[in-house]
């Protein structure tokens, strides 16, 4: 039987999704530059536009007249606002990306790095190195205690909420406010035991705030973060097929419990280390994934790419208004994506509900 023109299997069947990819990603680009540009030149130093363009082309030996010729413009913007503005692009991305992966293995929407508690165990893991001097592994060693924190976290949770092949939602939930509950009473012993130094430190962590980023710091999430979404990425298809149920990837040559177990590492890895610097920041990992997937559909490919850079935009305006929203004042940035998310969690909640009748 032939097959009618423009049926599932005619070229151009995927050019409606691949029209949409190309306008979701353009839209993510131009948001993200925008975002850019208005957090590095905004604030009590106004800085134009084309200063700031200027200044990056300058440093990278392209002469031009729009760099500004004052040092400290130039000192305001590398040294304070550049390694603020890349490490919330950052920090936004790789939450995302961790947010992508842990619904792609639980096979759930409402799995992310801050509900469940990922994202407490991996401040508790580095609180406890601030507190207790820890510097076994000198410059890395908040990120590696933060890492161990979150994977540790991501086990219980794991190990917890799978039961015969699938992931009970209830489980899920009530795992991350014990795990989250713990993580909240071990960072409040260790604000006890602390002196004063570490004890702000820990205040920090809880709210959440790029201000004081540094390149140093930039640096370690940006070495951590691109590998461990390097592989995410590459995971994407096996993701696809894990979609269609363990047994079914099973048979397509998916080993699944080596999958979830990689998956497992590389979501502490990308939790661990964004909130390494930076403090909790709950959400991202939840409304980003979520809304792309609306907007793409599920596969996981171009979901966790363009939930990268959704996560990346949200992150830097997000960081433009704790900035700028209130005069003279920089307010957490947890505070502003907990504004969001929440109520966008209680409507996911409610979405679910009403769908599938109640909870499985």
């Amino acid at each position: 039987m032939t097959m009618p023109p423009g049926g599932p299997g005619a070229p151009g069947a995927h050019r409606p999704v691949r029209g949409r990819r190309t306008v979701t990603y353009a839209t993510l680009a131009t948001l993200l530059v925008i975002g850019v540009l208005a957090s590095a030149g905004l604030g009590q130093l106004a800085i134009g536009p084309a200063q700031v363009v200027g200044s990056v082309l300058r440093s990278i030996g392209i002469h031009n007249t729009w760099a500004p010729t004052e040092e400290l413009l130039e000192q305001t913007l590398w040294q304070i606002r550049f390694p603020r503005v890349v490490m919330s692009l950052l920090v936004g991305a790789l939450l995302a990306v961790a947010g992508a992966v842990m619904q792609a293995i639980f096979g759930n929407p409402l799995a992310e790095p801050g509900v469940v508690g990922v994202s407490s165990g991996a401040a508790l893991g580095a609180a406890g190195a601030i507190t207790l001097g820890l510097t076994v592994f000198g410059a890395w060693s908040t990120a590696v205690f933060a890492f161990a924190g979150g994977l540790a976290a991501t086990l219980v949770v794991y190990s917890t909420a799978r039961t015969r092949g699938r992931t009970e939602v209830v489980t899920l939930l009530l795992t991350g406010i014990a795990v989250n509950a713990f993580a909240g009473a071990g960072l409040a012993l260790f604000m006890f035991a602390g002196n004063t130094a570490s004890r702000e430190q820990i205040i920090f962590w809880q709210l959440g705030s790029m201000n004081g980023s540094r390149w140093s710091e930039v640096l370690v999430v940006a070495v951590v973060g691109i590998v461990a979404t390097a592989g995410a990425i590459r995971l994407g298809r096996r993701y696809d097929l894990l979609a269609l149920g363990d047994r079914t990837a099973a048979h397509l040559g998916v080993r699944v419990e080596r999958l979830r177990i990689v998956s497992v590492v590389m979501v502490a890895l990308l939790t661990g280390v964004a909130v390494a610097f930076v403090g909790i920041i709950a959400f991202v990992g939840l409304v980003i994934p979520h809304l792309i997937r609306m907007i793409l559909g599920p596969a996981h490919r171009a979901l966790i790419v363009a939930s990268l850079f959704g996560g990346a935009t949200l992150m830097v305006y997000a960081d433009l208004l704790a900035r700028t929203i209130v005069p003279s004042a920089d307010l957490p940035i947890g505070l502003l994506t907990s504004l969001v998310g929440g109520p966008f969690f209680y409507l996911l909640i409610r979405r679910n509900r009403r769908q599938a009748g109640g909870w499985a």
